[in-house]
């Protein structure tokens, strides 16, 4: 005999599309709490500094969309977020400050003044064709071949930035981008792209990357394309440091290559590995969180005066802190502190659990 308990409807799970977006959401609401508490309420250079980090944010998390799904290491993100910054800076730099830093500029460039929608899209346009075309190379490897890969890719981009003075200034800054964009565009920017990050795990194809970064041979037996999916990662990974780069020439006003070199790669690569390269949460908790302590040790770096002593300067006090995060990281907690779980993997965990404690 059917009970009213059987023929009640089953609950069933959500689709992959909406527990993303929820998820996302749920991972971007701290990130945008922080924001707006620091919009209304903090000096303008702490409105910078969190406007900075964000953008590290974006990248970090433009980084765990390849690394975190294909489980191959990647080094060259830096150089798609020098190219979104270079693109975008070539075209909206007001064309008298081009008469000073690039007057003789290739293909004309020196003449073109494009608004910041356009400009930003032809960058992003040029990061998406030079990130195709490494894409059919980088799909090919896996493992160690694929990450010394990435870092040639680096420095390959790095010595054009370099050796190519007439478009990029080489080491010298390239001045006069207009800035554009603050505090309220970037943490706009930076929900989305903790969105889109979201669905691409939770999707079919991410599901099937991560399934076969696991175990390539069990994957290839029920013909997943691993390369092409490892391509799809490649250029969206591409895409989000581009825009970052993007946002970081419009906020900035002045960039030069050194910017987006080692020293960017091994900062954005401890916060992942610092918050879990497994999970888009744990890539956003690894950025707020190394952002934080960072600012603090500067701080403490200049020295600080307490009780009428002060410190002596600690010049590279960061750059150990650094190689702190990534040694014991690696040594205690090797996948992190949120490892492959989501900030709704945990909210779900503790509401099962909740019924049970209150007994």
């Amino acid at each position: 005999m059917m009970t009213v308990q059987s023929v009640a409807p089953i609950a069933r799970p959500l689709r992959w599309w909406a527990r993303g977006l929820a998820g996302g959401a749920l991972t971007a609401l701290p990130v945008v709490l922080i924001g707006l508490a620091v919009l209304l309420a903090a000096p303008g250079w702490v409105q910078h500094l969190t406007t900075m980090a964000l953008i590290n944010l974006m990248i970090v998390v433009g980084l765990q969309v390849y690394s975190g799904n294909s489980g191959i290491v990647h080094l060259g993100h830096s150089a798609f977020v020098g190219l979104g910054a270079y693109g975008m800076a070539i075209l909206t730099t007001p064309l008298a400050m081009k008469k000073l830093s690039i007057p003789n500029a290739p293909f004309g460039l020196s003449a073109v003044e494009l608004h910041w929608f356009p400009g930003g899209l032809l960058a992003l346009g040029v990061v998406w064709v030079i990130a195709w075309t490494t894409a059919r190379v980088i799909a090919r490897l896996s493992g160690i071949a694929a990450t010394i890969v990435s870092l040639a890719f680096l420095i390959v981009v790095h010595s054009v930035f370099l050796h190519w003075p007439a478009l990029f200034k080489g080491n010298q800054a390239f001045f006069g981008i207009p800035k554009l964009v603050g505090l309220p565009g970037v943490l706009l920017a930076a929900v989305v792209v903790i969105l889109i990050a979201r669905l691409f795990r939770d999707s079919p194809g991410g599901l099937q990357l991560r399934a076969s970064a696991q175990d390539q041979m069990a994957a290839d037996s029920i013909a997943i394309d691993s390369r092409a999916l490892r391509r799809r990662a490649w250029i969206l990974s591409a895409l989000i440091c581009g825009l970052a780069g993007v946002l970081f020439a419009v906020v900035s006003g002045t960039i030069s290559p050194r910017l987006f070199y080692f020293q960017q790669v091994m900062l954005t690569l401890a916060m992942l590995i610092l918050g879990g390269m497994g999970s888009v949460s744990g890539a956003v908790a690894g950025a707020v969180i190394l952002s934080v302590v960072l600012e603090l040790i500067r701080t403490v770096e200049s020295g600080i005066t307490i009780g009428g002593y002060t410190t002596p300067t600690l010049l590279g006090l960061s750059g150990v802190a650094l190689g702190a995060v990534i040694v014991l990281c690696m040594a205690l907690r090797p996948q992190g502190l949120l490892g492959h779980q989501e900030a709704d993997d945990f909210l779900s965990r503790w509401l099962r659990t909740a019924p049970t404690r209150k007994r």
